[in-house]
């Protein structure tokens, strides 16, 4: 067993301020499943349903600036992104993951704010359906999962 000082692990227990799901419009039949799953999540784990806020922007591209405008108010301790990006038979599946998964990561580094990638990058419709609540569980759940465990781990490590 590797000795350690100090051991920083997160729960889900429930934390101060609010949280924020930014969605996509485009595909919004999965999306909207995934910020269901999202808000179920958070409510169980006791955050309080005022406590959390949506905003829908156009497309997986727009979430980085939403996600980035709303730490900027000082409001929101994690921002949850929720999206799907469904391959077609262009290059522009390719473009608009890889800049959008890098902006997100970019303004989670940037920011010191938990900013939670929930956006599902599948081949087909079917794919996405089943990440969105059927075979495959809820995505937008797991990402709120993340969110809090996030917040978590980062308030332990601020207060040492």
């Amino acid at each position: 067993m590797i000795d350690m000082a100090k051991t920083f692990s997160g729960s889900y227990a429930p934390f101060a301020g609010q949280v924020l799901i930014v969605a996509s419009r485009f595909n919004q039949l999965v999306v909207e499943s995934l910020v269901a799953g999202a808000r179920d999540c958070l409510i169980r784990h006791g955050i309080e349903g005022d406590d959390i806020d949506l905003a829908w922007v156009p497309g997986a591209a727009e979430l980085p600036l939403a996600a980035k405008a709303s730490i900027s108010t000082g409001r929101y301790s994690a921002v949850i992104c929720l999206g799907a990006v469904i391959r077609g038979s262009t290059s522009h599946y390719d473009v608009v993951v890889s800049n959008m998964a890098s902006g997100i990561l970019t303004t989670s580094l940037d920011t010191g704010t938990p900013v939670i990638m929930g956006v599902l990058t599948t081949d087909t419709i079917e794919q996405a359906l089943e990440r969105a609540g059927t075979k495959a569980g809820n995505k937008g759940f797991d990402a709120a999962l993340a969110a809090l465990e996030m917040r978590s781990v980062l308030d332990q490590i601020v207060k040492g």
